[in-house]
């Protein structure tokens, strides 16, 4: 009994520890989950874990001769760590925001010296090769060009000799990017309605927050019209069908997203009450998603999932002035913040971009 008694203290004793760390990682500022310092530093400490860590990699280029069979750095001298492209690409933003958003953040110096060394005119140069190639001009569209304007935008936003200097040399390649982005844009006949990175909600909205901000017109206008041509009638979305055993998006939630953001704020609630009348409900309940093997890296879409509409369910709570919206996006906050960290690199390699997003977006 004794023994019985003496565990049971330990796991609460051990609970308590638990959660007296995840509070120092975050706060509540006017209703909302807010990430500390010591949070900040918690989270950027993953993505310098692989950075600059070449192996394990997924590639998903096209290879149309056998020039491309050669370590991934020689083909992505910038965007070679963390697994893939777009994971480096979105760690590399969460560590400009982060640097951005905590100038005492602990690990400052270790993030400067190596944006010194990836963001150089020839590395970029050597990134934009490969979307001219014929076979890979599609490249990680949307979600990876959506992750690159996003980091862009973090720079050119800063007012830092450093951010300054990094975002000259990534210009030609957020360039070459927005061009393939208007491109695209006028051949696609159906729009991309998935929960994982070919979602089109997801990747127009981070480029549309880069178009509006940066003054490129003829993205901004290429987005506004494709979010009304696909978009914009549509009414009822089945959310009652999410999530899917591998999302890390919602399919409507992200549309509601990127809509919110085109759209004027009472134009915006007109469309939304057709579009997702049930987010008017002030009993509604969402069930964050549930992951039983944090070590496929599949299964574990589901946090990132958490994380995603947590940032939706906010950004439409601002508009809509929903504090039940609030609420539930808290909730699924603490669902998935304890598993950022889950000590397998199918998920720490890019969980804590989305944990910093859905912290930091607005």
């Amino acid at each position: 009994m004794k023994r019985k008694i003496f565990f049971v203290l330990t796991g609460l004793m051990l609970t308590g520890l638990f959660s007296q760390a995840q509070l120092q990682q975050t706060t509540r500022e006017k209703g909302q989950l807010a990430l500390t310092i010591a949070g900040a530093s918690h989270f950027a400490r993953l993505p310098l874990r692989c950075i600059e860590k070449e192996l394990p990699y997924k590639t998903g280029i096209t290879f149309s001769d056998s020039s491309l069979i050669t370590a991934p750095r020689n083909y992505h001298p910038v965007f070679y760590g963390c697994f893939d492209w777009h994971s480096s690409v979105h760690g590399h933003w969460m560590l400009a925001r982060l640097m951005r958003s905590f100038p005492g953040l602990p690990e400052t110096k270790q993030i400067r010296e190596i944006f010194d060394r990836h963001f150089t005119e020839a590395n970029i140069k050597k990134e934009i090769q490969l979307f001219r190639t014929k076979d890979n001009k599609s490249f990680e569209r949307t979600y990876g060009w959506a992750w690159l304007l996003q980091l862009q935008d973090e720079l050119l936003g800063w007012n830092d000799e450093g951010a300054k200097r990094w975002s000259q040399a990534i210009q030609p390649l957020a360039d070459e990017l927005s061009k393939l982005t208007v491109d695209y844009l006028n051949k696609i006949v159906y729009p991309i309605r998935v929960g994982e990175h070919s979602n089109l909600a997801f990747g127009l909205s981070l480029m549309f927050d880069y178009a509006e901000h940066r003054k490129d017109d003829k993205l901004s206008a290429a987005i506004r019209v494709a979010a009304g041509r696909f978009y914009g009638k549509d009414k009822n979305c089945p959310f009652g069908w999410e999530p899917g055993g591998s999302d890390f998006l919602s399919p409507c939630l992200e549309e509601a997203d990127l809509m919110r953001k085109v759209l004027p704020p009472a134009q915006f609630m007109g469309w939304l009450k057709k579009f997702m009348p049930q987010l008017f409900d002030p009993t509604l309940k969402i069930e964050p998603g549930k992951v039983k093997d944090r070590t496929d890296g599949k299964l574990v879409h589901l946090d990132g999932l958490n994380l995603s509409r947590a940032w939706c369910l906010k950004g439409i709570a601002a508009v809509t002035g929903n504090k039940h919206l609030l609420q539930l996006a808290n909730e699924h906050l603490e669902a998935a913040l304890p598993q950022v960290a889950s000590g397998d690199y199918a998920g720490e390699h890019w969980l804590a971009s989305f944990a910093v997003y859905a912290l930091t977006s607005k």
